[in-house]
């Protein structure tokens, strides 16, 4: 962090932000139909199925050289988890994650 905010300041990096989340998938819903007492339809209910998938990256900021944005992320181990998010992120948003 201490790294990213000195290049904030020299004017290499701007737009600094942490903790920068991305939906991978959306939640699932499911319709159903609802009923009152006396039997009349109501609004159709809606039950959720899964939770969405999000990705939460580290630091996200625009290199002021390329204009580009910049998602980083600071590994000591890949996950399981964290391999098939990178992959979903690259899928979903255009977005490769420089691993730190």
């Amino acid at each position: 962090m201490e790294h990213l905010l000195l290049l904030q300041r020299a004017g290499k990096i701007k737009d600094l932000e942490r903790q920068v989340n991305y939906e991978l998938i959306p939640a699932q819903y499911e319709t159903y139909e609802r009923y009152n007492a006396n039997g009349k339809r109501l609004k159709d209910g809606k039950r959720l199925l899964e939770k969405s998938c999000d990705y939460i990256a580290d630091f996200v900021y625009i290199d002021t050289e390329t204009g580009k944005k910049v998602v980083e992320d600071t590994k000591g181990f890949r996950t399981k988890d964290y391999i098939i998010k990178r992959k979903l992120m690259l899928w979903r948003h255009g977005i490769h994650i420089k691993e730190i």
